[in-house]
């Protein structure tokens, strides 16, 4: 409850209620020292600030959002900007996993997160612009590839903190941005390095037909170790489709005319990999024994498989603890903007696969 300007609640059910002055009291402390700790003010030493707020736990004392986002201006939640990981179900299962680890980071220190897309499907309008002028979050977490121009001249000119997580921005300077993102051409080098230092020199590359710059960059990796090995481009050396399960079986059966012709398959998404391993398989061919197949992400169906899936694993939970720390930083004031801007490496996870 919210009564006359002073934050309460009942305990136990009772219609008891609880004050920042009854907390004062138990503490031996003044009102505004409690209020400080509750709002986590540096003019107030660590040791009380724990002390207060445990008195508050115990007593399941809790802020009312609306007044404590009266009084500090802060709501104590985040907008996480995200794709819509139904969009494209070959996407589903690592921006899945994503989204779980960066809810985690932020309920980890008590913010909640509201999950939207950049645009109202039914209205069309900006959910970006309407939550930085609603005043509903204190920051953005930015993972989505398609963010408008108009979007970001609005965030940029809100001074809202925001990181972007992922998703390099399409036809904007991210310069000057907090960001952390994966070498995506580093990991499809790494893939078709690998393969070629095992001896395959017929090898394809299965990616989406999309401008997904993550794609782009991986299939950029896999052409740069090829060249560096000196071994030819196929005819069909890289194979443009879905990123899906689906795709990936079907791609097998469409092409298993060059299925003697090759050795080594790089898809560039995990579960493009397990859709070809079963459509081998449906045709009498084994992996790694026939064929040797790379996958890309590291999810988690990958190990469960049999064979086990060979692929790149993508730092996930490196991007998302840093990315979500970077920008609780941003929030408090205590980092400044464009602190955090790096690219992190992919790693092989190497399994049975190859």
């Amino acid at each position: 409850m919210f009564l006359h300007g002073i934050e309460t609640v009942c305990i136990n059910g009772m219609n008891k209620q609880v004050t920042i002055k009854d907390i004062a009291k138990i503490a031996g402390v003044s009102h505004s020292t409690v209020s400080r700790s509750l709002n986590d003010s540096s003019l107030v030493s660590a040791k009380t600030k724990q002390a207060i707020q445990r008195i508050a736990r115990d007593l399941d004392f809790e802020f009312n959002a609306s007044a404590r986002s009266l009084s500090t201006r802060k709501t104590g939640t985040v907008g996480v900007i995200f794709r819509a990981v139904f969009e494209n179900t070959g996407t589903y299962f690592y921006l899945d996993m994503m989204l779980k680890g960066i809810r985690h980071a932020f309920e980890h220190v008590s913010l909640d997160s509201i999950i939207a897309y950049p645009r109202n499907p039914y209205t069309h309008q900006s959910n970006i612009q309407r939550m930085i002028r609603m005043k509903k979050v204190d920051g953005l977490l930015i993972v989505h590839p398609w963010v408008s121009l108009q979007d970001w001249e609005f965030i940029q000119q809100s001074g809202i903190p925001y990181v972007v997580l992922h998703f390099k921005p399409k036809g904007v300077s991210y310069g000057d941005m907090d960001y952390i993102f994966a070498d995506h051409e580093y990991g499809g080098y790494l893939a078709a390095d690998y393969l070629i230092r095992s001896g395959n020199r017929r090898i394809v590359c299965i990616t989406e037909d999309s401008s997904d710059l993550q794609f782009i960059e991986r299939t950029a990796g896999f052409k740069r170790a090829l060249a560096a090995a000196d071994i030819d481009l196929l005819p069909n050396s890289v194979i443009k489709g879905e990123c899906s399960f689906d795709f990936g079986y079907q791609m097998i059966h469409d092409h298993r005319g060059i299925l003697d012709e090759i050795d080594a398959i790089f898809a560039e998404a995990d579960i493009i990999a397990l859709g070809m391993m079963d459509a081998l398989k449906d045709l009498g061919l084994r992996v790694p024994e026939d064929i040797r197949i790379m996958g890309y992400d590291d999810i988690e169906f990958g190990h469960m498989y049999r064979p086990r899936l060979s692929t790149v694993h993508q730092p996930r939970e490196e991007m998302v603890r840093r990315g979500c720390e970077q920008l609780v930083r941003l929030m408090n004031q205590t980092s400044s903007k464009g602190e955090l801007q790096e690219v992190v490496l992919p790693e092989l996870v190497i399994r049975q696969s190859c």
